[in-house]
């Protein structure tokens, strides 16, 4: 008896992975929780915070998701311009964990926020040095400077497979160092997650390369990285803040912008009401469709991100050929 309890116990002590579990992980949204998902197959599952449908703009956190937050070993989380229902939970029940907040780690990486409703054709665009050059002019000697300063940009970085091979690697790492039991394993899965997203970039840019001077209008300002990416050309989004319905005025403002540029197509989203998207359109040869940055409908795990970006690809290339 005594012989077999030993064994047990050194066999527990020598495989990778049993002798200690993996941290407790939160991800706030969808597509980051499945990246992370994929560094920690094996190892792991991290756990969902923000489910289904809902939108991170104006969530609220239950009871059930306040207790999962006191419980983290390590929160991941995009940023308070996003998710600014976190940060005072964040402060006091997530005060214990660890946190990557993806705005502030990749800080230099990020793209101006568009203000307005109306964009220039290719606005997206900047000089990247130039632009680390500005974000450096910053005074970002505290983390308060930070956040304040992070309010003006795009929080939206997922979409963009570059950015979300940043995150595959940041996550990698800092669980690397939280639990060097399954270094190995957090290593090989953040290598296979790169060759994926290189993959997927390379069959975007192809899929998306006859469209990209094609004029659209989305739901509201949360494709720019992806637009950035793949070169497209949005000229400018119905709802100005997606907090608030648009008015009347912005309506207008939107369907004159619509009928000027001969916008191909008006693609609402789930996540948002879009019963005024008839209005919008009529009389015009505009047709709609459906983009979903947080992919309200895919099964949370590693294979979300790959679905929502593909299908992001699938109905842009549907919504802007004849």
């Amino acid at each position: 008896m005594k012989r077999s309890l030993v064994g047990l116990l050194l066999f527990i002590l020598t495989v990778p992975g049993l002798s200690q579990a993996a941290p407790h992980v939160l991800v706030t949204l969808k597509p980051v929780h499945s990246l992370v998902a994929g560094v920690m197959a094996g190892a792991g599952t991290p756990e969902l915070l923000v489910k289904g449908a809902a939108s991170p703009h104006d969530y609220v956190l239950r009871p059930s998701e306040a207790r999962a937050l006191s419980k983290a070993d390590l929160i991941i989380w995009v940023g308070s311009g996003l998710e600014g229902f976190l940060v005072k939970p964040l402060q006091t029940l997530g005060h214990d964990a660890q946190s990557i907040e993806l705005t502030l780690a990749l800080k230099d990486k990020l793209l101006p926020a568009r203000r307005g409703g109306n964009w220039e054709q290719h606005s997206h665009h900047h000089d990247e040095g130039e632009h680390a050059e500005d974000h450096d002019d910053h005074d970002m000697d505290h983390d308060h400077a930070d956040h304040d300063s992070l309010a003006n940009y795009d929080q939206h970085l997922w979409l963009n497979p570059h950015l979300a091979k940043e995150i595959v690697t940041l996550t990698a790492d800092k669980l690397s160092v939280m639990d060097p039991a399954n270094v190995k394993t957090y290593s090989h899965n953040r290598q296979q997650l790169i060759a994926r997203l290189d993959q997927l970039d390379q069959q975007l840019s192809q899929q998306l390369h006859p469209v990209q001077t094609v004029p659209y209008v989305v739901f509201h300002a949360a494709y720019q990285y992806f637009e950035a990416a793949y070169n497209l050309h949005p000229v400018g989004s119905i709802s100005i803040d997606p907090d608030h319905r648009p008015g009347a005025r912005r309506v207008k403002e939107i369907r004159d912008k619509i009928m000027a540029t001969e916008a191909k197509c008006v693609f609402s989203e789930p996540q948002f009401e879009s019963r005024l998207i008839a209005t919008l359109i009529e009389g015009t040869n505009t047709r709609t469709g459906i983009l979903d940055p947080l992919g309200a409908d895919l099964k949370a795990g590693p294979e979300a991100y790959f679905e929502l970006m593909e299908k992001m690809g699938k109905n842009l290339f549907r919504g802007l050929t004849d």
